[in-house]
């Protein structure tokens, strides 16, 4: 059973990160991209939701204690409009810091490119990051990759108006005000033998909590 659940998140703490810090990991030949970002926080949430760090068996379901992250890549396009897609994976992404986890996107992203991905850099993944955001889509319902239990798809970020609520957020409350934030979507698809819809919106919360507070 497939389920997604969506997710918006304000990116301006990630971005205000970003911008403050780029020259320092490009003077070290990193370019540092939000993926980066996306994949850090998933970390923190499969460590506070090991549930979603599980395969799915027969015998019964799996909680992995390592993070292994494959990040969907899209292939160029030939004549007929035709790509593809392919995901090759982060190993031991928990142990790696964001300047680690930007080189490796770099790394692995120039290496779909070129079509010079090998068998070893696409096996083992425990989840996967789909970051469709790239393209302009706003969102969409990823696709597990199996045996996984669960897959983050992102959307694109774009300024959209938001009530920031200076109060409990459904009580009327004169001090509420309008404001234009960077946002995303998130669209997390799981397994819901594995994931009932509380767990996954704790998943959720916890990967909001990581990026918003950079």
């Amino acid at each position: 059973p497939h389920v997604t659940t969506m997710w918006d998140v304000n990116m301006a703490a990630v971005l205000a990160h970003r911008k403050a810090n780029k020259k320092e990991f490009a003077a070290a030949g990193v370019n540092l991209t939000v993926t980066a970002y996306f994949i850090a926080a998933i970390v923190d949430a499969l460590r506070a939701v090991p549930a979603a760090n599980a395969t799915w068996t027969d015998e019964g379901v799996i909680i992995k204690r390592y993070y292994n992250i494959g990040m969907a890549a899209a292939l160029p396009m030939d004549a007929n409009g035709m790509g593809g897609l392919i995901v090759p994976v982060i190993k031991n992404a928990g142990d790696l810091n964001l300047m680690g986890l930007a080189r490796q996107v770099n790394e692995l992203a120039e290496k779909a490119r070129a079509g010079k991905l090998t068998a070893e850099d696409l096996a083992d993944g425990t989840f996967t990051l789909s970051n469709y955001g790239t393209s302009g889509s706003r969102f969409q319902t990823p696709v597990i990759v199996q045996p996984q239990v669960g897959i983050l798809g992102v959307g694109a970020i774009e300024k959209r108006p938001v009530v920031v609520s200076q109060g409990h957020p459904l009580e009327a409350n004169t001090g509420d005000y309008m404001a234009f934030l960077p946002m995303t979507t998130l669209g997390f698809s799981y397994d819901h033998r594995v994931l009932d819809g509380a767990t996954a919106d704790a998943f959720c919360a916890a990967v909001e909590e990581a990026l918003e507070s950079w």
